[in-house]
């Protein structure tokens, strides 16, 4: 396997920048608020996005591989963004995060880009056709 493509299948690596980059953009949404409310919004995003990450990369990774055509394209990364959205928003208000949607709408932005090129990356490394019937 290529070293790049390696590296991109490596989900410790996945869950350190999701942790980091999320974790860094909550705590800025946030903070126009009095701390500690801008770490607690960064230390819980940052938690949520490197789970998620592990969940996400291995739910786009089975979905991937086990659905046909076009479907196979579509629905992993629709999943991905539906899950997130669900478990972010849900979790977000129970920590009382004062701007939730400030804090969730980049780490949704980031879930349905990735969650795309992943699984495009997974079905060309797969040699499945975008042309397939679906």
């Amino acid at each position: 396997m290529k070293p790049v493509m390696t590296a991109a299948r490596s989900t410790a690596l996945h869950m350190a920048v999701a942790f980091i980059a999320m974790g860094g953009w909550a705590t800025f949404a946030n903070s126009a608020h009095p701390m500690p409310q801008p770490l607690i919004a960064g230390v819980v995003q940052g938690t949520l996005s490197a789970l998620i990450t592990l969940f996400l990369k291995r739910m786009i990774e089975a979905l991937s591989a086990r659905l046909p055509g076009g479907v196979g394209w579509w629905l992993p990364p629709l999943a991905a963004l539906a899950a997130s959205l669900t478990l972010l928003t849900s979790i977000h208000w129970l920590a009382a995060t004062p701007e939730i949607a400030r804090t969730i709408v980049v780490p949704l932005s980031v879930t349905g880009v990735y969650g795309t090129l992943y699984n495009i990356a997974l079905r060309r490394s797969a040699g499945v056709s975008s042309q397939s019937k679906g």
